[in-house]
């Protein structure tokens, strides 16, 4: 079975799941926090529908991990949910940290309500995420339970992590490109990890096998953010939907920066001298493709990528699962938007 049609198969369940977890946050006096849990997921307002849902990678994740290590996919759907939620708790937040009026062109939590109450919105998706799981014991023996239970909060710490270096990389001038990995590692790969993880643990794999799911994940991850790093300053902005000035005019320590900080002196000259204005843009993203910043983050992102599908073939048996989680991996890296 294609990727396609396993999404047309498990995307239905995937929302049904999350919409019985949100309504735990149902209780008289609360239908507006509600209707912010269920705006922010695409449920509810003006174009609400599949695009401000979003491509609900990580449920996916989890569920097609589950089917290629030999498990039934709907047993883990309360896993899937639970990273989901998380995941939006985090954008929630990082839509107030980074003063974000758009998410997926709708307003934000923040901007249609206010921030107080979005935080505390991100804060009741947080807590629905892990209630979420409780459902997952009532389907799976206490100790993958137990497992599930201590895999999703280190997940969320090293996510919070993550975007506590980020947030302190913008004030740093003393960043190499080592630097980098830790910050992404937090802020992007370690919830794809936890996605495959819980996906092979909840199929019973053993813990070898788990691991290996746990690494294929992360790899996916890492090789996730550099080329979304890639397309914030080489990027067609007709594609991607977002101006590709941002990265360099906002001076994000993305992997080609710190890369060429290091490596070109005229570059770190211009960088430490204050902001770079749009119109520089294009000549400055000339040069560090003429200095091979292009490639060298290009290649890095194969490397990571050949290591996930190298660690997924090794590890799982050839199944219409596994090539639609190969499939997906693929799809998620090299993606244009």
């Amino acid at each position: 079975m294609p990727l396609t049609d396993y999404y047309d198969l498990l995307l239905p369940a995937i929302e049904k799941e999350m919409k019985a977890c949100v309504e735990e946050s149902q209780g008289e006096g609360l239908e507006e926090l509600y209707s912010m849990l269920a705006y922010h997921l695409g449920w509810e307002g003006p174009r609400s529908g599949q695009k401000a849902q979003g491509k609900r990678v990580r449920p996916m994740m989890v569920l097609l991990s589950n089917a290629a290590a030999g498990g039934d996919w709907e047993i883990a759907l309360p896993a899937a949910a639970a990273v989901e939620l998380v995941h939006n708790f985090s954008l929630i937040h990082d839509d107030i940290q980074d003063n974000s009026p758009l998410r997926r062109g709708r307003k934000t939590v923040w901007k249609k309500w206010n921030i107080p109450q979005a935080i505390n919105a991100g804060d009741s998706m947080f807590a629905l995420a892990h209630i979420a799981l409780k459902r997952l014991a009532k389907q799976v023996p206490d100790a993958i339970a137990l497992e599930a239970y201590r895999i999703l909060p280190e997940a969320c710490l090293t996510l919070t992590q993550g975007q506590y270096l980020d947030l302190s990389y913008e004030n740093r001038t003393n960043l190499s490109s080592e630097d980098y990995w830790p910050m992404i590692n937090g802020k992007t790969a370690t919830l794809i990890a936890a996605c495959t993880q819980l996906g092979a643990l909840i199929a019973g794999a053993n813990s070898e096998t788990v691991e290996n799911y746990r690494k294929f994940g992360e790899y996916v991850g890492l090789a996730f953010q550099v080329y979304d790093d890639i397309l914030g300053i080489w990027g067609d902005a007709e594609i991607t939907g977002k101006s590709i000035e941002s990265d360099l005019v906002e001076g994000k320590k993305s992997l080609p920066v710190l890369f060429a900080l290091e490596k070109i002196p005229s570059f770190s000259e211009r960088w430490n001298n204050g902001p770079i204005a749009i119109e520089e843009v294009p000549k400055i993203s000339t040069m560090l493709e003429s200095e091979g910043v292009l490639e060298f983050a290009n290649t890095t992102a194969d490397n990571l990528t050949q290591k996930a599908l190298s660690i997924l073939e090794q590890t799982s048996e050839i199944s219409d699962s596994r090539d639609a989680l190969q499939d997906m991996a693929k799809k998620l890296i090299k993606r244009q938007a």
